[in-house]
């Protein structure tokens, strides 16, 4: 395998991509340091030292050529698979999911590099079956796909990570869609979303005496059922699984216009705030930055998520073309699920937020994604 990048390739670098990578990662230390100073140690010096590592990551992919990288498509997402299973066997239990590998200091979180396995494989999928003339896709044609997405969104669940889970899911579902599928498969997934609002309404909300007939929420464990009640009536269990929202919100409201200013915030600073250093990141940016600063942080995002589709719709192939819509399919479904979990709006899942929140395996994984973009970006005129 030959690293190198040639002079030819260096005008299609997309330099505003990853300028707004960096300032979003930028903002995401400095943010860190005033969120992690309650904390004995100060998370965001690991985090620059993540940041170092995993754009070093991210350059090695840039300069492989990724024809290798689509040949390496299924051994990448063999070994995550089996990434997984290990973790039932030695992996290290925390919070209630069996969703690390411990290495002395260091915690590595596989399903956070099968996000990108899946893509990957899904890519190589799309781009190898296709031929001149096929249509859409049908039911047939989309059994191995499904497959492909439904194996590791299986070992991540019953990690249990509900979230991480539900990201391989989104992000997998929108490249599925991008490869178009017939009318009536669309039919049945518009059904589907209409059935599960009907579940939730008649599980949770209608008004009927106790004990209420159930359709699902008998099935499900105490915690994720109280989540579910919870961002329904957010004041029912205020101390109790209401409490996360309730305080994020309250800090998110706090800032108002212009926020109380750099390590100035009193949820951030009197730690009501629940892991305000992962999954409450935006709450602490909101508190201390306030509406115009989210609004600004929310531009650089934008820029991303379109730069990344430039980058997929002038591809070369269609494994660059998909590897793109997939990078910013999971990159968007995790911003905006995170966002909505912190402002009330979806329930609290616990999914970090991109680039803004601590973790070394999430930083890696996104830098990694990026590197994907890049090289895809730089190869688009070469074979």
């Amino acid at each position: 395998m030959q690293l190198r990048i040639e002079r030819r390739m260096v005008p299609h670098v997309p330099w505003g991509l990853l300028l707004s990578v960096l300032a979003v990662a930028g903002l995401g230390i400095f943010n860190l340091a005033s969120a992690s100073r309650a904390q004995s140690s100060p998370v965001w010096t690991s985090q620059g030292i993540y940041l170092g590592i995993s754009l070093a990551i991210g350059l090695v992919v840039c300069l492989v050529d990724y024809r290798v990288i689509q040949r390496m498509a299924l051994p990448i997402y063999i070994a995550n698979i089996l990434a997984l299973i290990a973790l039932r066997f030695i992996g290290h239990k925390a919070k209630g999911a069996e969703s690390w590998f411990v290495l002395g200091p260091i915690r590595i979180q596989p399903a956070e590099f099968m996000k990108i396995g899946v893509l990957l494989m899904l890519a190589k999928v799309y781009h190898d079956d296709f031929k001149p003339g096929d249509g859409s896709y049908g039911l047939k044609r989309l059994v191995k796909p499904v497959l492909i997405v439904m194996v590791p969104f299986t070992l991540v669940l019953v990690q249990p990570d509900l979230g991480t889970a539900l990201m391989i899911f989104l992000s997998s579902l929108t490249v599925i869609l991008f490869g178009k599928v017939r009318w009536y498969l669309v039919a049945v997934m518009v059904a589907g979303i209409l059935a599960g609002a009907i579940i939730i309404w008649n599980d949770y909300v209608r008004e009927v005496p106790e004990p209420r007939t159930t359709i699902v929420r008998h099935l499900l464990k105490a915690h994720q059922s109280k989540r579910i009640s919870g961002w329904l009536d957010p004041e029912s269990d205020l101390r109790g699984s209401g409490y996360h929202a309730a305080q994020s919100k309250i800090a998110v409201g706090s800032g108002g216009l212009s926020g109380k200013g750099w390590k100035e915030g009193t949820q951030t600073g009197l730690s009501f705030l629940p892991e305000q250093h992962t999954d409450f990141i935006f709450s602490v940016w909101a508190e201390e930055h306030g509406f115009v600063m989210c609004v600004l942080l929310l531009v650089l995002y934008g820029l991303i998520f379109t730069l990344g589709l430039g980058v997929g719709f002038n591809a070369r192939d269609r494994f660059g073309a998909f590897t793109a819509v997939g990078v910013v399919a999971m990159l968007f479904w995790q911003v905006f699920e995170n966002i909505g979990m912190v402002i009330g709006l979806l329930p609290v899942t616990g999914i970090t937020l991109p680039l803004l929140s601590y973790g070394g395996s999430s930083l890696v994984s996104v830098m990694l994604s990026i590197g994907l973009l890049v090289n895809i970006s730089m190869r688009r005129h070469m074979f």
